[in-house]
């Protein structure tokens, strides 16, 4: 065993703060790349809106509770993810801390600017009347919000909005909105954040969403999206690559000019889930055509989807899903995963026309609606009274509230590893913690040290002062 004074040093050591852990990510071609190293970012990640629509308000979002993003933080990293998608946000919410710990933990966020509340999002049955001044405080309030933070991956301007009964008048809203949303950065935000769009797999005018929204137009530059992602739960149980459908899929993307994930995949019509689909969506047949994707959904809600349930005092079981995904992710190669090919990055976007749109009933001009007077001055001063967030310092900490296994065992030694400047989380880095009811002498004498510090905000000067007395 150390001396106590080496205890004590190295418990300090391993509460080294953090403002920098990630590096933003950037698209090039139909790939996300890391924009130092340039290696391929496949999203690996989970869909997070912990409590649904009904855990939602004004003053409080999924990133407006610190103690809870550093529990869930703490297990996504033993989850070996590196993205998270978050559905409703509330730019009158603050966020600071919790945007900072998944920076910390290694963890990127796409995020909704929409939100379920009166005039926070676009009606696909009144694009005209819901496009205004209104809904655009609250999709630049979400950009002003979170544009500082590194871990920024991007933002979603809709999420299912088109479908068979809307596809003759909101697909031009909804480039107009992403046109909207990129001037806003360009004029506003100090680096590009990408923009794109939310699908539902709908036959027969999928092909067509993704032809109308990647192309672009000379007229109107800013209208395409950046990225494309597909809600999709068509492999369940022990399905297959043709048995699901992924061959046809991974054909219609073959050729698009941006990136493409599944925004949203784990179809639960079998259960427990064995997600054999992540050896299909990360290998070769299909990552040259997709991205990666989110699993739906880290929390338990009543459609049962959930990868943890939460109890009502904010202790955690990790369900049967939880560690049949684990399991999948470590098999992956993930070199091989992070690959970036140079036919992908240097992929062209089509230019739009009515030759992209096959399917008749879907729009195929690419006139879109004018923006609004207010919003044009928002673009061009700044949201007034906006609530710009900030990176604050994160430090390695042990998780307050209990963790248990689907058998019941508590977990013990579930810790935030607050990571090294550059380092993205990832299967197997950080999967700590023992579900046997016991921990060793190591990892008591790492909480201890943990739990003398705070969250955030730790100068580990002053913390090695402070423990020396």
């Amino acid at each position: 065993m150390l001396p106590t004074y080496g205890r004590v040093l190295a418990a300090v050591c391993a509460l080294a703060t953090t403002a920098t852990a990630v590096v933003p990510v950037e698209v090039k071609g139909r790939d996300f790349v890391n924009s130092e190293t340039g290696d391929r970012f496949q999203v690996m990640g989970v869909d997070y809106q912990p409590g649904g629509t009904s855990g939602f308000s004004k003053s409080k979002d999924p990133l407006s509770d610190p103690k809870s993003c550093l529990r869930d933080a703490a297990l996504m990293q033993r989850l070996g993810i590196n993205t998270i998608r978050i559905y409703n946000l509330s730019p009158e919410a603050d966020h600071d801390e919790c945007a900072s710990i998944f920076n910390a933990a290694g963890i990127y966020m796409i995020l909704d600017v929409n939100s379920p509340l009166q005039g926070g999002s676009l009606d696909r049955t009144d694009p005209e009347g819901t496009y205004n001044a209104e809904y655009f405080e609250q999709v630049f309030g979400i950009v002003e919000a979170f544009k500082d933070f590194p871990n920024l991956l991007g933002f979603f301007a809709g999420n299912e909005v088109i479908n068979e009964q809307s596809v003759k008048k909101v697909p031009a809203y909804i480039r107009a909105v992403q046109r909207d949303i990129k001037d806003y950065i360009k004029e506003q935000v100090d680096r590009n954040i990408p923009v794109g769009y939310s699908a539902a797999d709908v036959r027969p005018i999928l092909v067509d969403t993704v032809n109308y929204m990647m192309c672009e137009d000379k007229d109107e530059p800013s209208a395409s999206s950046d990225f494309f992602g597909l809600n999709s739960y068509s492999w369940c149980g022990d399905a297959n690559f043709k048995k699901a459908g992924y061959d046809v899929l991974t054909e219609d993307f073959s050729k698009s000019s941006i990136p493409v994930f599944f925004s949203e995949y784990g179809c639960n019509a079998v259960k427990p889930r064995k997600f054999s689909e992540v050896q299909a969506i990360y290998g070769d047949e299909m990552s040259q055509s997709f991205s990666g994707g989110l699993v739906y959904e880290y929390t338990q809600e009543d459609n049962e989807y959930g990868l943890v349930k939460i109890k009502d005092n904010g202790d955690a079981t990790l369900l049967v899903d939880f560690d049949n995904l684990m399991e999948q992710y470590a098999k992956l190669d993930m070199k091989k995963v992070q690959t970036a090919k140079e036919s992908q990055t240097g992929a062209k976007a089509p230019t739009c026309g009515e030759g992209l749109i096959k399917n008749g009933t879907f729009l195929s001009t690419f006139d879109l609606p004018k923006r609004p007077s207010k919003v044009q001055d928002m673009i061009d001063n700044g949201l007034k009274d906006a609530k710009t967030g900030k990176l604050v310092d994160v430090s390695s900490a042990p998780v307050e509230q209990t963790i248990f296994d689907h058998t019941g065992k508590e977990v013990k030694g579930v810790s935030l590893k607050a990571l090294a400047e550059g380092e993205t989380n990832a299967p197997g880095k950080h999967a700590d913690g023992k579900a046997d009811g016991k921990s060793d002498e190591k990892d008591e004498e790492s909480a201890a040290g943990a739990l003398s510090a705070p969250v955030w905000g730790l100068a580990t000067g002053a913390a090695l002062a402070t423990l020396l007395l």
